[in-house]
């Protein structure tokens, strides 16, 4: 090796430590911490960055509905559909508006109205479909956005755009951006754990990809740890036959040591990444058990998360898990559901999905409030679009919904929350949005500013340039905080 590379491999060296070194000394100093957490001589670390203020929500869990529920069925009553039902959409309402591929040629575009009628729910009479009983019966605690909008059209673009900030994978998860941004609370679990169902039928094709929950380009201890549906949650948590816990903690004392001083030769934040996983490993084989053990839940909790509530890797069971979580500290909980892509099953999968999610969703958000968690807990119910006032497949018989970005509705609950609130509106067709209009980096830099972080200043810099989970763009939606 000449003398030039020799030059150009220690400044990149010495940039890369520098890159790591901008706080609390470096990730040298960070895993000094970590030691020193383990034997309670001090308590544990905030996060990199944050918090910028004083925070709402000290924890997320994010319900996110995969395939995109029909606002127009279930949150955004259109009586104009049920009158027009049959007739096309004017052109003066559909413009120009991007559509999918399966619908952009079509020549007709019938109005097609709920499947189900709506009621009015809580003090303040908000209009949902009858199929969401459960959730309505608690609209006086929930906030529901009828104004989002994406310009996303297809589902792993939507997701991925939603979760990173762009449709192209690569970026950092939120989960990630919040677990960098704030640290952990918990000693014995992650800061992020994600949890997959799908419905029972698997009527719906989209596959959860694991750049959903992924670190992209920040330290891989911040991606999301999941948590499987068969066998142990977590993969090798036992010990091999023949290996005792002494025997265990002994060679991880071994390695962290290695591991340490190969730390302090490179400075290379992967290996601080490895000492902080193994430790974690080690203390999930008790923690974790603990956490799936339901037999101090009550029968009157469990009756709550509907019939699934035992069934290892429902939608439901996920939801009392994720309470567990939260209650024991973890900061980010990621529930991933698909079932919701009713292109050609509208009328009759709908419902059914609806049965599935309702209760446990609901159920979730009332035990946290009666625990005296909802207060610092935000509870964010979510899609990556929407789907189309108008019918899909033979004009005269429509059997299904498309996708649609244009507008489409969410609802959220607690960590800082307006309650018992709804926040913009769409016209008489669903289709454009008249009032406070939210795009998906809005919602980012709300989620984020509720958890005490400015979107603008948690920022990651990488190949030349300060990255941000809403890129360049993002306002706090301040009609719905409380």
């Amino acid at each position: 090796m000449n003398f030039p590379d020799i030059l150009l491999q220690n400044t990149a060296l010495v940039t890369r430590r520098q890159l790591f070194g901008r706080t609390a000394g470096g990730v040298g100093m960070a895993a000094l911490a970590s030691l020193l957490q383990q034997e309670g001589v001090m308590a544990a670390p905030t996060g990199t960055t944050g918090p910028h203020h004083r925070p709402k929500a000290k924890r997320v869990v994010m319900l996110w509905q995969g395939g995109a529920p029909s606002h127009v069925d279930l949150f955004d009553s259109k009586p104009m559909l049920q009158k027009m039902a049959g007739k096309d959409i004017p052109d003066s309402v559909r413009g120009t508006t991007r559509l999918s591929t399966m619908s952009a040629s079509y020549k007709k575009w019938p109005c097609v109205p709920s499947i189900k009628p709506f009621k009015p729910y809580g003090t303040a009479g908000t209009m949902l479909s009858e199929m969401l009983p459960n959730i309505g019966a608690l609209s006086d605690d929930l906030c529901l956005v009828r104004s989002m909008h994406t310009e996303a059209v297809n589902h792993a673009p939507g997701v991925t755009f939603f979760m990173t900030g762009a449709q192209v994978p690569g970026r950092p998860s939120m989960g990630a951006w919040l677990s960098y941004g704030l640290g952990s609370e918990s000693d014995n679990l992650p800061a992020f754990v994600v949890m997959t169902s799908s419905d029972k039928g698997k009527t719906c094709g989209q596959l959860f990809f694991d750049y959903y929950w992924g670190n992209g380009f920040l330290p891989s201890r911040y991606q999301g740890v999941r948590f499987r549906n068969t066998g142990e949650p977590v993969p090798y948590l036992s010990n091999p036959p023949g290996i005792s816990p002494a025997g265990r903690r002994a060679l991880l004392d071994d390695i962290a040591a290695m591991n340490a001083a190969h730390l302090a030769d490179y400075g290379d934040p992967e290996i601080d990444t490895r000492i902080t996983q193994y430790e974690m490993a080690f203390r999930m084989q008790t923690s974790v058990p603990d956490l799936v053990d339901f037999a101090g839940e009550s029968p009157k909790t469990i009756e709550r998360y509907g019939p699934d509530a035992l069934t290892k890797g429902s939608f439901a069971n996920n939801c009392l898990v994720a309470r567990r979580l939260l209650e024991r500290g973890v900061r980010f909980v990621q529930l991933m559901h698909s079932g919701w892509d009713q292109h050609s099953n509208l009328f009759t999968q709908l419902e059914v999905q609806c049965r599935d999610t309702d209760a446990p969703a609901a159920a979730l958000v009332q035990d946290l409030k009666e625990r005296g968690l909802l207060e610092d807990t935000l509870v964010v119910w979510g899609c990556e679009f929407g789907r189309t006032p108008f019918g899909q497949g033979d004009p005269a018989s429509p059997k299904g919904r498309d996708h649609f970005g244009r507008a489409y509705s969410w609802w959220l609950a607690g960590g800082g929350i307006a309650p018992g609130t709804v926040h913009g509106a769409t016209d008489d067709f669903g289709w454009n949005i008249t009032e406070n209009p939210v795009h998906v980096h809005d919602m980012q830099a709300t989620i984020l500013h509720l958890c005490g972080l400015d979107h603008e200043r948690l920022t990651f810099r990488y190949q030349g340039r300060q990255y941000r989970l809403t890129d360049v763009h993002g306002e706090v939606v301040r009609g719905i905080l409380a």
